[in-house]
């Protein structure tokens, strides 16, 4: 399955709490308008959206589930990763830094239980920095992704996408990396496979109406 991401585009079909389009019927829509494009992958969060995915798509699905705010909280837990496998994602994507999680086990320890309990899921370690992105290679993930650089106490968000992080992690793991985080414009979505990611997802510029408005009503306004 992770030849068929190679190379390749992979959308994240996500909607903030509170907002018109959180609803899992739309963000099922939205995924499947991004595959009639040529999406190779789909990534989403939240049980209901992931079971309507998974039954509407034949892409991989690389899953999550977004508890709280702070700190740890992508699919932070080994009972998360559980359910959001069991909800048909081919690929849990969880926190892969070094933090503390909320249930007390260490990512290695999360990845360890959730293969064996789940033979032949895959795992994607959403990281913010080298040492994570190492260490989450170490522990056994199946793919890295600079997902969370930016996003961290310890992290500087970059204008773009981090093409340094990427470039580093692509230099030294023998894992997919994927590039992830403020790919905004097909020019930088090109960028990031010449810095050597292995695929690249994209979100807000293609699955997020409101932000996409923001931008040009920005440059219309000069606001």
């Amino acid at each position: 399955m992770l030849d068929t991401l190679k190379g390749e585009l992979i959308v994240s079909a996500q909607a903030y709490p509170g907002e018109p389009m959180r609803d899992p019927r739309t963000m099922c829509q939205v995924a499947l308008a991004a595959e009639r494009g040529g999406a190779a992958a789909i990534r989403a969060q939240g049980l209901d959206d992931l079971r309507l995915i998974a039954e509407a798509s034949d892409l991989p699905l690389i899953g999550l589930i977004k508890d709280g705010s702070e700190g740890v909280f992508i699919t932070p837990t080994l009972q998360h990763c559980l359910d959001v496998a069991d909800a048909g994602c081919e690929i849990v994507a969880l926190d892969g830094t070094l933090r503390p999680r909320p249930d007390g086990r260490t990512f290695a320890e999360t990845v360890a239980e959730l293969k064996r309990l789940r033979p032949g899921v895959l795992v994607m370690a959403d990281c913010s920095c080298l040492e994570d992105g190492l260490a989450a290679a170490a522990a056994g993930a199946d793919l890295v992704g600079t997902t969370l650089a930016g996003y961290t106490e310890t992290t500087t968000k970059t204008e773009g996408p981090d093409f340094d992080l990427l470039r580093g992690l692509a230099s030294q793991l023998d894992i997919p990396v994927i590039a992830e985080g403020r790919v905004h414009t097909p020019s930088q979505a090109r960028e990031c496979i010449e810095a050597g990611a292995y695929a690249v997802v994209v979100g807000t510029a293609i699955t997020h109406p409101t932000t996409i408005t923001s931008w040009f009503k920005a440059a219309v306004t000069g606001a």
